[in-house]
């Protein structure tokens, strides 16, 4: 009996098909990618999915599955300045693979709830795991700053309310603890959620990546490959990941977005940070407000609202350390 395996790593045992699903939007998908060949090579079947930046024209992105739901193939067509789902399937073709993505649109919880319906029941998916690059994806709602929740709370609500029999596993994992400082996320609020997570059962353990580890080579490799391709929106997560794998540190900047600002680029960076979905879901004050909003902009109106109506907001305080 291995007595030191990571509850994380148990219960994806009986797994068998897996959807692996960017949770904030953009290149959060790419967060996902040593899990995915991680389990790909464990011999489970593992698809990928993201909430989108992506301009998906409705007819030539790809089969769409709902309204709001289209599976990406390389031979998508879309913006040529913007498309990391195609460029990550391209990635594929090009090693002799053809995996799609499917990307939601940037709207409100109801219509990304109806598609992760749709598409587990079509992909007959048994474990979800979403994936937050960066970890502001455990604000519960009465913090000082909440970083940018619209995406991550939207994903959230849409896969916590996932039918638990068809879908009997459901989980959060974040990589990228202090990311989110550029957004002004408080770490130590971060570090308190834990805390509370663990308490309530809901922690799933953490682990580091590695640069030698076969599944981060092949990581590092379709990271770069896309953002080779897109120059002008070059990814703050995965460039300070990737730097964090490379055991850079402190105010070390890969991209010119981030010139000007202070970044703490540190080894906790490489870590996956695991939880149950469904407890993390439970500690987010405002969550059944916005399930049944349908557009971006008034979700983040209502979250913003809830905001203000704390009696007190949680003020940033330093690490004691």
């Amino acid at each position: 009996m291995n007595t030191l395996r990571l509850p994380f790593f148990s219960e994806l045992k009986p797994a068998r098909n897996v959807l692996i699903a960017g949770a904030g939007g953009g290149f959060d998908v790419f967060s996902g990618l040593p899990l995915y060949f991680n389990l790909h090579a464990a011999g489970k079947r593992v698809h990928l999915a993201n909430l989108s930046f992506s301009n998906l024209p409705p007819q030539t992105a790809g089969r769409h599955l709902t309204d709001v739901l289209v599976e990406v193939t390389a031979d998508s067509e879309g913006s040529k300045y913007y498309f990391p789902e195609k460029h990550l399937s391209q990635w594929f073709r090009d090693r002799g693979k053809e995996v799609p993505i499917y990307a939601f649109h940037r709207v409100g919880p109801a219509p990304v709830t109806e598609a992760y319906r749709v598409l587990t029941d079509e992909l007959q998916i048994d474990t979800v795991i979403l994936v937050d690059g960066g970890t502001d994806s455990l604000m519960r709602g009465d913090e000082e700053d909440l970083g940018t929740p619209v995406e991550d709370m939207t994903s959230v609500a849409a896969a916590d309310a996932l039918n638990p029999v068809r879908v009997p596993r459901k989980m959060l994992v974040c990589l990228g603890f202090g990311i989110d400082a550029f957004h002004g996320v408080c770490h130590a609020h971060v570090l308190e959620a834990v805390a509370e997570l663990i308490r309530a059962g809901g922690y799933l353990g953490a682990f580091s990546l590695l640069d030698e580890m076969p599944e981060v080579q092949l990581f590092r490799e379709a990271t770069k490959y896309v953002l080779d391709r897109t120059p002008d929106r070059s990814s703050i997560v995965l460039t300070s990941i990737l730097a964090a794998l490379e055991g850079r540190f402190g105010d070390y900047h890969s991209t010119g977005r981030t010139v000007g600002s202070e970044l703490f680029i540190n080894p906790l960076m490489a870590f996956y940070w695991c939880f149950r979905l469904a407890h993390v879901a439970r500690r987010v004050l405002y969550l059944d407000q916005i399930r049944p909003l349908s557009g971006f902009v008034e979700t983040e109106m209502r979250i913003r609202r809830v905001q203000a109506e704390q009696q007190s907001l949680r003020v940033r305080r330093d690490l004691p350390m």
